[in-house]
């Protein structure tokens, strides 16, 4: 897995697979071992990397960069883990659609 994928995922049982509050008004909360929160730190891991990989690129385009092979790994992982994140919500939308398509 991609490092910044797994470390924001983590191990989670079935127990803590909550949603959250799923048609309140309200927000729902960042618990550390609910879905929405393992959710959110990928979300979070995956902006970080896209950061970190924006800011490597402009280093080494404007000559500031002391390791362009630091430079290249950066954007290289946060295009992985975009395709990655690209594949995962590919493959819930699909997920969604089959379970709304069911005929009960």
């Amino acid at each position: 897995m991609i490092p910044a994928i797994n470390s924001a995922l983590g191990t989670l049982d079935p127990s803590e697979w909550s949603v959250g509050s799923i048609g309140s008004a309200t927000a729902p909360s960042s618990g550390s071992g609910s879905f929405s929160g393992a959710l959110s730190s990928a979300i979070d891991s995956l902006d970080a990397s896209q950061t970190n990989a924006t800011t490597a690129a402009q280093q080494l385009a404007t000559g500031q960069a002391t390791d362009p092979t630091a430079a290249v790994t950066a954007v290289e992982n946060a295009s992985l883990a975009m395709d990655l994140a690209s594949q995962i919500q590919s493959k819930l939308v699909t997920a969604t659609n089959t379970i709304f398509q069911t005929q009960v």
